[in-house]
């Protein structure tokens, strides 16, 4: 089968094209016939070498149809319509476990459903319990908010009641994102948002910070938090990964600060995550209350195209590629 391989070289990530055998799934394991991948950054601004070595098949997630299953795989069978997190989505045929796979409601497209498992798996755990905690009428704030995580932060949030505010540098952006419930846009590439959080807020600043620039914006975060406020580390797109912390408003205030990452989670984790989505997200996908918002569908062969959109990082929300 056709596949394309992230490897690292020079410091760099680079997409190799390669024809391997199409895998077979081992006991719990579904193998999904692709139909369409999308692109996540960490993959490859971070690069393979701290997601699994200096090559790996590219793609976290993917939708399409059950090929084949493992020994012990219940509630799938051969041609059902799925779409999860899955090894190796840049390919015509992946592997996942079947822990990952959530039935892919009929509305959607191929290319919306991929759209969905890393960002929103991604948000769900930062905006639930027992991260974020975020209830109706609190306040949000998301910086770098355009990314596919932060406009699933806002849509979420919205499900949920609660008010949204987001940073971007490009007033275009959050435009477009304002006409799918951003509530309060800061147009910013700096530090320099504290004043205005607060001042929409009342005063008493975000109840939970999605931070998905980096330490460059970190300290300015913890300005913008409220009393017992929760700040989630999620990106360094800003390359970065040191800060410093005001221990005594952290205190004070008993703030708390965790991080949210793929890529050291269990099996068991990645399961517990995908049922909660599951009960907690998923209805408001099936009936459309939250439709994933695709920024551009590139073809399979486009894969370096798809590529450099991202590295421009020009994008609001996801960026697909269509397989087959």
């Amino acid at each position: 089968m056709k596949s394309c391989w992230i490897v690292t070289k020079g410091h760099k990530a680079v997409l190799e094209w390669r024809d391997v055998p199409v895998p077979q799934p081992k006991a719990g394991e579904i193998v999904m016939r692709v139909h369409a991948t999308a692109m996540n950054r960490g993959e490859l601004f971070v690069g393979g070498v701290v997601h699994g070595g200096p090559e790996k098949l590219g793609g976290n997630e993917a939708a399409g149809e059950v090929h084949a299953v493992g020994e012990g795989v219940t509630g799938f069978r051969v041609g059902d319509r799925i779409f999860g997190r899955v090894r190796g989505g840049f390919a015509e045929y992946a592997v996942l476990p079947a822990h990952q796979a959530l039935p892919m409601p009929a509305h959607l497209t191929w290319e919306q459903a991929a759209a969905i498992p890393v960002s929103f798996l991604t948000a769900y755990e930062m905006l639930y319990p027992p991260y974020g905690k975020l209830k109706p009428g609190e306040w949000l704030l998301v910086t770098g908010v355009s990314s596919g995580a932060g406009v699933a932060c806002v849509q979420i949030a919205k499900m949920l009641g609660a008010h949204t505010i987001g940073t971007s540098g490009s007033a275009e952006k959050l435009a477009k994102l304002k006409a799918i419930g951003l509530d309060v846009s800061i147009a910013t590439r700096r530090a320099d948002f504290a004043a205005k959080v607060k001042e929409v807020t009342g005063g008493t600043g975000a109840d939970v910070i999605v931070n998905l620039v980096g330490g460059s914006v970190f300290a300015e975060c913890l300005n913008c938090l409220a009393r017992r406020g929760r700040l989630a580390v999620v990106g360094y797109v800003d390359g970065v990964l040191k800060a410093e912390i005001d221990l005594s408003a952290v205190h004070a205030n008993r703030h708390e600060i965790f991080g949210i990452s793929n890529s050291k989670m269990t099996a068991d984790e990645r399961a517990q995550a995908v049922r909660g989505f599951a009960r907690d997200v998923m209805p408001a996908i099936a009936d459309g209350r939250i439709v994933p918002l695709v920024d551009r569908v590139f073809e399979f062969d486009e894969l370096p195209a798809a590529q450099q959109w991202m590295e421009s990082s020009a994008m609001v929300g996801k960026i697909v590629v269509r397989v087959k």
